[in-house]
C-alpha cells in the first residue's frame, strides 16, 4: 500500500498538471491579444495604403503600355504622314527657290530683317519662359507650406496629393502658354518674311515689266494688222476656189482643194515691218484617169526629203469608173483621144512622167488672171501679178490698203499635215523637185500655243524681234523660228509675258549660241513624237531620225567659223538695243 502511494506521488511530480487560470493571467492574455490585434490592424492599414499606391502606379504604367501599343499600331500611318510632310516641305522649298531666282539685288536686306524679327521673337519667348519658371517655383513653395502645416497622417497624404495635382496643372498651363507664345512668335516672323518676299517679288515684277515695256517701245513692229489681213486673204481665196471648181470640173488638170493659210502671217507674226506676205497652200489631187505617186529623190535628196511627183494614167474602162464624156487614156487610140478629148496631165504640166513645178506655176498665173475679173473684189481692188518661178505671187491694192499674197501648191502625204510643196529650200531647185513641207503642221502648233497662252503673252513678239534682228547676219528666219518652237514646247506659256520679254530674248540668244557651238539644231517636226494632239504626221516622218539643220556647219569648218562671227555680231546688236545705244 505504501509502495503504491509512493509511486503515485512520484508520478504526480513527473507529469505536469495544468494549473487553474486565475484573474491575473486572464488580464495579461487580454492585453496581449489587444496589442496583437492593434498591430495587425496597423499592418492591414499599411498594406492597404501600399496597395493603393501600387494600383495608381500600375494604372499609369497600363496607360503607358496602351499608348505604346497604339503607337506601334499606327506607325505605318505616322510614316505615311511624315512622307507627305516631307513632300510638302520639298515643294514649298522648290517654289520658294524659283521665286528667289527671279529676284534682283536687294533681297538680302529683306532676309536680314526677317532674321531680326525672329531674334526679337526668340527674346520675347525667353522672357515668357522666365516668368513661367517663377510661377512654377511659387507654386512649389505654396505646396511645401501646406505640407508643413498638416500634422495628421491622413491629412498629410490628402494635402500632398492635392499639391502634386496643383503642381501638374500649373506645369501643363505653363507649357500650353509657352507653346502658344512660340507659335505666335514664329507665325509673326513667317508672316513678316512672307510679306517682305512678296513685296520684293512685286517690285521685281514691276521693274521687269517696265523694262520690257521700254524695250518694246524701241522696236518698230509691223504696221499692218495681221489678223485683218489673214481674214481678207481667206475670203479672197474662198472666192477663187468657187471659180476654180467651175473652170476645172471637166478638165484633166489637177483638182484644187481649199486653200490653207500657212507661213508667218497666219502663225501670228512677221519678220517685216511692211509688205507682209500672206502665204496660202493649195492642195492638189489627181484628175480623172490619173494618180499621183510620191518618190524620194537620190541619196542626197533623201537627207533633205525632196520628192518627185510621178503621174500615172489609170484605166477608166470599168463600169464603176466609166464616164460617158471620157475616153480611157490606156485603151483608146491616140488619134481618137486627140480628136475627142482634152490632153492628159502628162502632156500639159509634166516633164516626162513627173509633175513640173514651174509649169504648174505658170498654169496658176493663167487661172488667176482669167478668174479675177469675175470676182467682186475686182470692182474695188487692183490686181498686180508678181514674177515667180515656183509659186503664184500677186498684190492687190485699193489706194489705201494693199495685200501681198503668195499661192503655193502641193500634194498631201496621205491624210497627214505634211505635204510636198512648190516652196523651195535652196536657191537652185530642179523643176521636178517637190520639197517636203511642214508648214501646215507648224501653223497648227502655233495655233495650239495661242489657245493656251494668256492674252498678254509675247512669244510671237520675241520671235518677230529676233527674226528681224538677224536679217543680213547670215542666220535664216527658219533657224530662229525652230529655236523658238523648241522653247515654246518646254517653257509654259505663262513665262512669256512682258516682264519676261528681255529674259526670253536672252534665252533665244543663248540657245542660238549653243547650237552654233555644237553645230547641231534638230528639226522641230521631223522625228518629234511629242507634238500636241491634232497635228498628224505620216509614220515615216514621225519615226524618222531628226534632221540637223546645221549639217553644213558640221561638214564645213569655214562655214562654222563664219556662223560664230555672225552670232557675235548678232549678240552685239542685241545688247545695244537693250541698252538703247545708237
Amino acid at each position: 500500500m505504501d509502495t503504491w502511494v509512493l509511486w503515485l506521488l512520484l508520478l504526480q511530480i513527473a507529469v505536469p498538471y495544468p494549473q487553474p487560470v486565475g484573474d491575473g493571467l486572464d488580464e495579461v492574455t487580454r492585453l496581449r491579444t489587444e496589442v496583437r490585434a492593434k498591430l495587425r490592424e496597423e499592418e492591414t492599414i499599411g498594406l492597404e495604403r501600399e496597395v493603393e499606391q501600387l494600383v495608381l502606379k500600375q494604372g499609369a504604367w497600363a496607360w503607358g503600355d496602351l499608348l505604346c501599343s497604339a503607337w506601334q499600331h499606327w506607325q505605318v500611318w505616322a510614316l505615311a504622314g511624315l512622307l507627305l510632310l516631307l513632300l510638302a516641305l520639298w515643294y514649298w522649298g522648290r517654289k520658294r527657290s524659283l521665286r528667289r531666282e527671279e529676284r534682283e539685288e536687294g533681297h538680302g536686306g529683306g532676309n536680314e530683317e526677317g532674321v531680326e524679327i525672329v531674334d526679337a521673337n526668340e527674346e520675347d519667348v525667353g522672357n515668357e519662359e522666365e516668368g513661367d519658371i517663377e510661377i512654377v517655383d511659387a507654386n512649389e513653395e505654396d505646396v511645401g507650406n501646406e505640407e508643413e502645416g498638416d500634422s495628421d497622417l491622413d491629412g498629410e497624404e490628402s494635402d500632398s496629393d492635392d499639391g502634386r495635382a496643383q503642381e501638374v496643372d500649373n506645369a501643363a498651363a505653363n507649357e500650353e502658354r509657352d507653346g502658344a507664345a512660340n507659335e505666335v512668335g514664329h507665325e509673326a516672323a513667317n508672316a513678316a518674311n512672307a510679306n517682305d518676299a512678296g513685296n520684293e517679288v512685286e517690285q521685281y515684277r514691276h521693274r521687269a515689266d517696265n523694262f520690257g515695256r521700254i524695250v518694246m517701245e524701241r522696236i518698230q513692229w509691223p504696221v499692218q494688222d495681221l489678223q485683218e489681213g489673214c481674214t481678207w486673204t481667206r475670203t479672197l481665196m474662198e472666192h477663187f476656189a468657187i471659180y476654180f471648181r467651175r473652170v476645172l470640173s471637166n478638165s484633166f488638170y489637177p483638182v484644187l482643194q481649199g486653200a490653207i493659210g500657212v507661213g508667218s502671217a497666219f502663225e501670228g507674226w512677221s519678220p517685216r515691218e511692211q509688205d507682209v506676205v500672206y502665204q496660202v497652200l493649195i492642195p492638189m489631187t489627181p484628175p480623172r484617169g490619173h494618180s499621183f505617186h510620191l518618190e524620194l529623190g537620190t541619196a542626197g535628196q533623201r537627207r533633205l526629203r525632196n520628192f518627185h511627183v510621178r503621174v500615172q494614167q489609170e484605166c477608166t474602162c470599168t463600169r464603176e469608173q466609166q464616164d460617158k464624156n471620157m475616153l480611157c487614156f490606156l485603151h483608146h487610140p491616140e488619134e481618137e483621144l486627140r480628136r475627142c478629148q482634152d490632153p492628159s496631165l502628162l502632156h500639159t504640166l509634166c516633164t516626162g512622167s513627173y509633175l513640173d513645178v514651174e509649169k504648174t506655176a505658170r498654169w496658176f498665173y493663167q487661172l488667176v488672171r482669167a478668174i479675177w475679173p469675175a470676182l467682186l473684189e475686182s470692182h474695188r481692188w487692183h490686181l498686180v501679178l508678181l514674177p515667180s518661178r515656183r509659186s503664184c505671187q500677186l498684190k492687190v491694192t485699193n489706194g489705201r490698203e494693199s495685200y501681198r499674197i503668195e499661192l503655193l501648191f502641193g500634194v498631201r502625204q496621205g491624210n497627214s499635215d505634211v505635204f510636198v510643196s512648190s516652196q523651195p529650200r535652196q536657191a537652185h531647185t530642179s523643176s521636178t523637185i517637190w520639197p517636203e513641207s511642214y508648214a501646215v503642221a507648224e501653223m497648227k502648233f502655233f495655233r495650239y500655243i495661242a489657245r493656251r497662252a494668256p492674252p498678254d503673252s509675247l512669244h510671237l513678239k520675241c520671235l518677230q524681234f529676233f527674226t528681224r534682228l538677224q536679217l543680213g547676219l547670215g542666220f535664216s528666219t527658219y533657224t530662229i523660228k525652230t529655236i523658238v518652237m523648241h522653247m515654246l514646247s518646254v517653257l509654259p506659256a505663262s513665262q512669256w509675258r512682258r516682264r519676261h520679254f528681255v529674259r526670253r530674248l536672252m534665252d533665244i540668244s543663248e540657245s542660238l549660241r549653243t547650237c552654233v557651238e555644237m553645230r547641231h539644231l534638230n528639226h522641230f517636226i521631223v522625228g518629234n513624237q511629242r507634238l500636241p494632239q491634232g497635228i498628224s504626221l505620216p509614220p515615216e516622218v514621225l519615226m524618222a531620225r531628226s534632221r540637223n539643220l546645221f549639217h553644213d556647219l558640221e561638214m564645213d569648218p569655214v562655214a562654222h567659223s563664219q556662223a560664230v562671227s555672225q552670232y557675235v555680231d548678232l549678240h552685239h546688236w542685241l545688247k545695244r538695243i537693250l541698252k538703247n545705244e545708237q
